[in-house]
């Protein structure tokens, strides 16, 4: 299944109609448990218990409405480091919110805005076609944006310290991480987890990580899989000529012999020995760069 829910993205036309930005959001709260079509569950899911811990639903304030979000922090917390939580195409479920307890119990504000809020809610949704449907309509100008939004609520709270302020997305949020590392100035480092690199520019996605590589304004860490089918060997060694040739400190890491989603613990495509050093080299980045 991880293979085939990559391959919407090369798909993506330029005639989607984005006036929906402007009939109001279609999500207003978060879904409940795990997606739909994630199911039947792995019997090696990760559940962080939230003891200790300020999690749940939030809204955050945008232009045009406000936008649900997962926030999960220690108890007593205040001016926290900040890590922004990219969701996969299968929304903020529960295991995009798990990932944001596993980051409080390390000490940061982790948020998760649920992103496709104009679109659809495709945590509902039990068929790929009908998720892609959805996801094919969200510009990146509108992640960005939202991503944005986050990151003000979370100073403007009082609960989280913008100037460590970091990302990290997966697959479809993957790819975002390396985009709003071009795109935020303030932002201190990135950890992107298999999100694509290459494609064909589009009114929704004029750019992708490849095209941003020499204008990245913070240090990004890519996590990926010798045997992802959605992200070949070649579109790896392009963005690391691409990064080589700007000078970036950014830094590609290929797990071999592992697939697309292995940090998915809820998922067949999990590698657990993977996923754990990646979150190890995650932990590691956000400290190097002042994410703490």
């Amino acid at each position: 299944m991880a293979d085939s829910i990559f391959d919407w993205s090369h798909s993506l036309g330029s005639d989607v109609d984005t006036a929906v930005t402007r009939r109001g959001f279609v999500v207003t709260t978060l879904a409940v448990g795990f997606a739909l079509a994630v199911r039947p569950l792995s019997a090696e899911t990760i559940v962080t218990e939230s003891t200790g811990l300020k999690a749940g639903e939030i809204a955050i304030p945008t232009s045009d409405g406000r936008m649900p979000a997962y926030r999960a922090m220690p108890a007593n917390g205040r001016a926290l480091p900040v890590v922004l939580v990219v969701q996969e195409i299968f929304g903020v479920h529960e295991h995009i919110k798990d990932v944001c307890r596993r980051l409080a119990k390390l000490g940061y504000l982790a948020i998760a805005p649920e992103l496709y809020v104009r679109q659809g809610d495709v945590a509902r949704l039990s068929g790929i076609d009908e998720i892609f449907k959805v996801v094919s309509k969200v510009p990146d100008a509108q992640v960005l944006s939202d991503l944005d939004a986050t990151a003000a609520w979370a100073k403007e709270s009082g609960e989280g310290n913008t100037e460590q302020l970091g990302i990290t997305g997966f697959c479809w949020g993957g790819r975002m991480v390396w985009l709003y590392a071009a795109h935020n100035p303030a932002l201190k480092a990135g950890v992107a987890w298999y999100g694509r690199l290459v494609g064909t520019p589009s009114d929704l996605q004029p750019q992708h990580p490849v095209d941003v590589a020499s204008v990245l304004k913070a240090p990004v860490l890519g996590l990926y899989g010798g045997e992802d089918k959605g992200i070949p060997l070649d579109t790896i060694e392009r963005m690391e000529r691409e990064l080589k040739k700007a000078g970036s400190p950014s830094q590609l890491v290929v797990y071999p012999n592992t697939p697309h989603g292995f940090n998915a613990d809820y998922r067949p495509s999990y590698r657990k020995e993977q996923a754990d050093d990646g979150w190890k080299r995650l932990q590691e980045w956000f400290v190097r760069y002042g994410v703490r």
